[in-house]
C-alpha cells in the first residue's frame, strides 16, 4: 500500500476478530507500562506465549554468548540462533521490540521462525540489556556488540559467513536502525540491508498517526510516553540520532545500507515510519515501504493467527532476499 493511499484507519475484520479473541482468553490485564519492571515484563510475556504456539520447525535451535565489550561498553548478551531447513549464507540480526523495557528472543521466536523460512537465512536474536534498569545507551551497545561479532560466534552453529541484514520490530527497529548509524559514525563495516517493521524514530508525540491514535486500538500515546521515559533514564536523548534517528543528518541517512520499511496502518508510530521514508526519499534513495492496512501496532507477532501477519513477513523475505542479491 503506497502511502499516497489515503488510509481509512480502520480496523480490517480479522484483526478485530483477534483481539476480541485474544480479550475473551486473556480478559483485561492492567497496562504493563505502570508496572514495576520485572512484573510489567512478566505479563508481557504471559501475553505474549498465546502467539508462539505451534513453532515452525527448524533445521537447528541453538543459545551462544557474546563476550563483554567494556570498550564498547557492552554487557555479555547470550544469543538465540534459528537455523531453517536448507538455510543460505549470511544471516538476519533480528532485534526484539517491547518498548526498550520488555520482550526476549523468545517472545519474538515464532515470528523470527517464520522470517527464517520466509528469508531462507538464519536469524539470530540478541537478548539485549532492557530498561530502566539499564537505559540509553546500554541496549544499543549490547545490539552493535552483537551485530559485529554474529558470525564469529555463531560459525559452530550452522551460520555460514555471507551477506548480513539487520531488522527489528518497534524498539527494536529503533535500535536496528541506531546500530548502522552508530557504525557508520565509527567507520565499521555496515550490513548489507536492514528490514525495519513498525519502529519508533523519534521522541515526538505530536504526530498525526499519535494524535489519531493517541487511544489505541492497542499500543496507545501514553505508553509509548512512558517507554521513552524508561529509555531515556531520566537523560535528554531526544537529539541523539541513536536514540532517535529521525534526527540523524542527511549525510548519515544517505550512507545507510538499502532499508525496507513496514509499518501498521492503524498505529500511533505510523507517522515515524513515513517520515524516516519521506526523509531517504528526499535524499534520492528507493527505500522500500509497506503499509499494511487493517493492522495495529505489534500485528507480526500472530503469525498463528493473522493472515496479515504471515503475508507481511513473506513480504518482508522477499525483501531480504533482494538486499542480499546485491
Amino acid at each position: 500500500m503506497s502511502a499516497a493511499q489515503v488510509l481509512s484507519g480502520a480496523l480490517s475484520a480479522e484483526t478485530a476478530a483477534l483481539m476480541a479473541k485474544t480479550l475473551a482468553e486473556l480478559g483485561p490485564l492492567p497496562d504493563p507500562t505502570t508496572l514495576a519492571a520485572r512484573e510489567g515484563r512478566a505479563q508481557a510475556a504471559f501475553a505474549s506465549a498465546r502467539c508462539n504456539v505451534d513453532l515452525p520447525p527448524m533445521q537447528s535451535v541453538s543459545e551462544v554468548w557474546v563476550d563483554e565489550d567494556q570498550e564498547l561498553g557492552a554487557a555479555r548478551c547470550r544469543l538465540k540462533i534459528l537455523v531453517p531447513k536448507g538455510a543460505g549464507r549470511g544471516a538476519i540480526l533480528f532485534v526484539h521490540g517491547g518498548g526498550f523495557a520488555f520482550g526476549s528472543p523468545e517472545t519474538h521466536e515464532r515470528c523470527a521462525r517464520v522470517l527464517a523460512i520466509e528469508s531462507g537465512m538464519p536469524v539470530v536474536l540478541p537478548d539485549y540489556r532492557l530498561a530502566p534498569e539499564c537505559p540509553f545507551p546500554a541496549g544499543l551497545k549490547d545490539v552493535v556488540s552483537a551485530l559485529r561479532h554474529v558470525f564469529s560466534t555463531t560459525s559452530a552453529f550452522g551460520v555460514c559467513r555471507g551477506p548480513l541484514l539487520v531488522a527489528g520490530d518497534s524498539a527494536g527497529a529503533n535500535l536496528a536502525l541506531a546500530a548502522m548509524l552508530h557504525e557508520e559514525q565509527d567507520g565499521r563495516p555496515l550490513p548489507d540491508g536492514g528490514l525495519l517493521f513498525y519502529g519508533n524514530y523519534a521522541c515526538s508525540f505530536e504526530t498525526a498517526s499519535y494524535m489519531r491514535f493517541s487511544e489505541g486500538p492497542g499500543l496507545t500515546r501514553g505508553k509509548m510516553q512512558r517507554y521513552w521515559g524508561f529509555y531515556a533514564g531520566g537523560e535528554k536523548i531526544e537529539a541523539d540520532p541513536l536514540a532517535c534517528p529521525l534526527v540523524a543528518t542527511d549525510l548519515q541517512l544517505s550512507s545507510l545500507p538499502p532499508l525496507h520499511l513496514m509499518a501498521a496502518e492503524v498505529d500511533p508510530l505510523l507517522s515515524d515510519t513515513l517520515a524516516l521514508s519521506e526523509r531517504l526519499q528526499s535524499l534520492g534513495r528507493s527505500d522500500e515501504l509497506l503499509i499494511i492496512p487493517g493492522v495495529i501496532h505489534g500485528f507480526l507477532q500472530n503469525t498463528s493467527e493473522l493472515s496479515a501477519a504471515r503475508e507481511a513477513l513473506a513480504a518482508a523475505g522477499s525483501a531480504a532476499r533482494r538486499l542480499t542479491s546485491r
